[in-house]
């Protein structure tokens, strides 16, 4: 069954990454839909939960009010719903491949077409996350175990990426920055599949809060595809 709420208190991105946290915790919610545009949550869950609960697990700075019963959707529709929301990771995906293929079509080098995709793909993304810094480290700190220990990790993460992009693009120090994005991307990649296994329903930070896009099994194919390709060029 799902419901909607209306919650107040919310001002960021940041406050929308906590009221899903939390709410995540009660049990019998499966899935849980934060608007800060419309201030409202929609709730997905396996019994019929109270508001006094749901209330108990927020923080009291935000307050939940007004249940409302919404209708299940069919499967089609919400699969309909979850490829309209994945659209822009599967465009800037298409960007990256195009881009890496026609610089170097003519003369064609598989390591180095992989290392100017990897260098774009972190350009790129870390770009989104600076769109919301604030926001960012709270949202990516729902699935990343380093990011939910080291909560400093979050805040640097951007900065990371944007340094790992520029040593792949300017070839410099590629073993080491290869390295890195194993052991950066590996960590991530357990948060994520942790999440998918626990089917639960939060959003990427893949592309920063800016962009609306939910965990699903996209977010572990985009790091799986960086990961063989790092492993390639060290191994290989």
């Amino acid at each position: 069954m799902k419901h909607k709420y209306s919650i107040s208190g919310m001002t960021c991105n940041g406050c929308v990454a906590s009221v899903a946290d939390n709410l995540m915790q009660v049990s019998g919610v499966e899935t849980v839909d934060v608007n800060l545009e419309t201030s409202s949550a929609e709730i997905t869950m396996n019994r019929h939960v109270d508001l006094a609960e749901l209330k108990a697990t927020l923080p009291s700075k935000y307050t939940i009010s007004n249940e409302e019963y919404i209708p299940s959707t069919s499967v089609e529709a919400e699969v309909q719903s979850k490829w309209v929301q994945l659209r822009p990771l599967f465009l800037i995906f298409a960007y990256l491949f195009g881009t890496a293929f026609l610089l170097h079509w003519k003369d064609w080098d598989s390591n180095e077409a992989m290392l100017d995709f990897m260098g774009l793909f972190y350009i790129v993304f870390s770009f989104f996350k600076f769109l919301d810094l604030k926001g960012f480290p709270e949202s990516f700190a729902m699935y990343d175990p380093l990011a939910k220990a080291l909560p400093f990790y979050g805040w640097i993460y951007p900065f990371l990426e944007l340094v790992l992009g520029l040593m792949f693009l300017m070839r410099f120090e590629v073993q080491t920055a290869l390295i890195l994005t194993i052991i950066v991307l590996g960590v991530t990649t357990i948060g994520v599949t942790r999440t998918l296994l626990d089917k639960k329903s939060i959003r990427c930070a893949c592309l920063g809060t800016a962009l609306k896009l939910p965990m699903t099994e996209a977010t572990f194919i985009e790091n799986a595809i960086m990961l063989i390709m790092a492993f390639w060029m060290l191994f290989v």
